[in-house]
């Protein structure tokens, strides 16, 4: 069995830029998880003594506070602003791009929908910057409550979603309402991992989607392998490896979520070589 990795695959940049302000920072505290990976959050930890805020209390007490890359509510980056003695914000920049985005289009009276899981923080963070009241987030185009909506709407996606599903919203949403603007906010690295993945997943007989449960582009990687090759399994690391996923393949295919470090994208190829020898 031959293994291959993915053209694209593993740590974005906002992603990177993340972690290197963490490093930068030992001893500080991240607003939430810093990203959606616990073993590079543990790795963190270990070396560097970066502990976790879960509330806004707990940050406001904190000396050193590093939001996390999803960023977090406006009334919640204002209070630390104000109150923190020291406040480092990694939010990634293609995520503050759509509350910008959100905040301008609500200041100009349109309609704002937000493309996204409502319960993911980067989407309660983007939301947080429109009128409550004119703002509205959906999963689907079923989700779509035209009745709300004004005869100007401004559309954005959580950078992590698939291009063809934030297409559907977009179309339906043209066909009944007079202005639509249409805002692409989903990460160029998204693109690439997901066109990567799905490349390698057409000529392959097993795919491994390396990253968080809780990570979003994860989850959508390892659904597009799952388009193109059945046995397509997510697991976060080496250890939730099983040997019968190989039994009689040709070709294992590894792709890796924007969350993955390289270290353990290794340890999980060089698991996979201990099982194709033994």
């Amino acid at each position: 069995m031959k293994i291959k990795l993915a053209e694209s695959y593993g740590f974005c940049y906002g992603v990177k830029r993340a972690i290197e302000i963490a490093e930068q920072h030992p001893g500080s505290k991240t607003y939430g998880p810093l990203i959606h990976n616990k073993d590079e959050i543990n790795r963190l930890k270990e070396n560097y003594n970066i502990g976790l805020a879960e509330n806004l209390k707990d940050a406001e007490d904190t000396k050193t506070i590093v939001i996390r890359t999803h960023g977090i509510p406006k009334n919640e980056l204002k209070t630390l602003k104000r109150n923190n003695h020291k406040m480092i914000n990694a939010t990634c920049p293609y995520v503050t791009k759509p509350q910008q985005i959100v905040e301008s289009m609500s200041k100009e009276d349109y309609s704002v929908v937000i493309f996204g899981d409502k319960n993911h923080p980067e989407i309660k963070g983007v939301y947080s910057y429109g009128d409550t009241e004119n703002t509205f987030i959906v999963n689907t185009p079923q989700d779509i409550e035209f009745e709300k909506l004004k005869s100007k709407v401004a559309v954005v996606a959580q950078t992590t979603r698939k291009p063809k599903d934030f297409i559907e919203i977009v179309e339906v949403l043209v066909g009944r309402i007079k202005e639509v603007r249409v805002f692409n906010t989903i990460c160029n690295a998204t693109f690439e991992n997901q066109d990567a993945a799905a490349e390698l997943a057409r000529e392959a007989d097993v795919m491994i989607v390396i990253g968080g449960k809780h990570s979003s582009n994860t989850k959508q990687l390892h659904s597009i392998c799952k388009e193109y090759c059945e046995d397509s399994y997510l697991i976060e690391n080496e250890i939730e490896l099983k040997i019968e996923w190989f039994k009689d393949k040709n070709l294992c295919g590894i792709s890796a979520g924007a969350s993955t470090p390289d270290w353990i994208v290794q340890n999980v190829i060089k698991n996979i070589k201990i099982f194709k020898e033994s």
